[in-house]
């Protein structure tokens, strides 16, 4: 096979996605879940969760959310499904029922991810955005980061946005 032939079939391949996540329209509606941290270190199997971590994923929810914003893209308030949301362990691992909640919200679409911390020094985040109602996968990334530190879980955060969401 030639290599022009070549490229070109890998480029078929790969426009389908990547027209997707840059086509998002301006304006959509977006359920954003949060971010779900599972510790399967061996620091958390025996100290249980510490304060610096909890506060570290607040920051990245805030993160993820700001930039969702600063894109034009609008965030669905969750308040209507806070009962259904507070039974659901993992909005990222529920079958589907990020996306039946943000249909209900009115929402086009949903983003949940999750930071898994398998020791201090390495953890792995992902982020992935589907269309509500058929749950549908548009992008998603995932990314091992070093370090367990606000500026690590940022950085790795934003590689994942720019560069397996949106593409900028």
């Amino acid at each position: 096979m030639n290599f022009r032939i070549l490229s070109l079939a890998i480029a078929c391949a790969l426009c389908p996605v990547l027209a997707i996540a840059e086509t998002l329209p301006a304006g959509a509606k977006i359920a954003y879940f949060g971010l779900y941290f599972i510790d399967s270190s061996t620091e958390g199997a025996m100290n249980g969760v510490r304060d610096d971590e909890t506060a570290r994923l607040k920051l990245s929810e805030d993160y993820v959310a700001d930039n969702l914003k600063d894109r034009g893209f609008e965030l669905v308030t969750l308040d209507p499904v806070a009962g259904e949301l507070a039974r659901t362990k993992n909005p990222a691992k529920c079958n589907g029922c990020a996306a039946r909640m943000a249909e209900t919200l009115g929402a086009g679409y949903v983003m949940t991810g999750e930071v898994q911390k398998v020791s201090n020094l390495i953890l792995s985040m992902n982020l992935v955005l589907t269309q509500a109602g058929d749950n549908k996968v548009i992008a998603q990334g995932v990314v091992d980061i070093r370090g367990n530190t606000d500026d690590s879980w940022t950085r790795g955060l934003r590689y994942i946005l720019r560069n397996r969401i949106f593409f900028d």
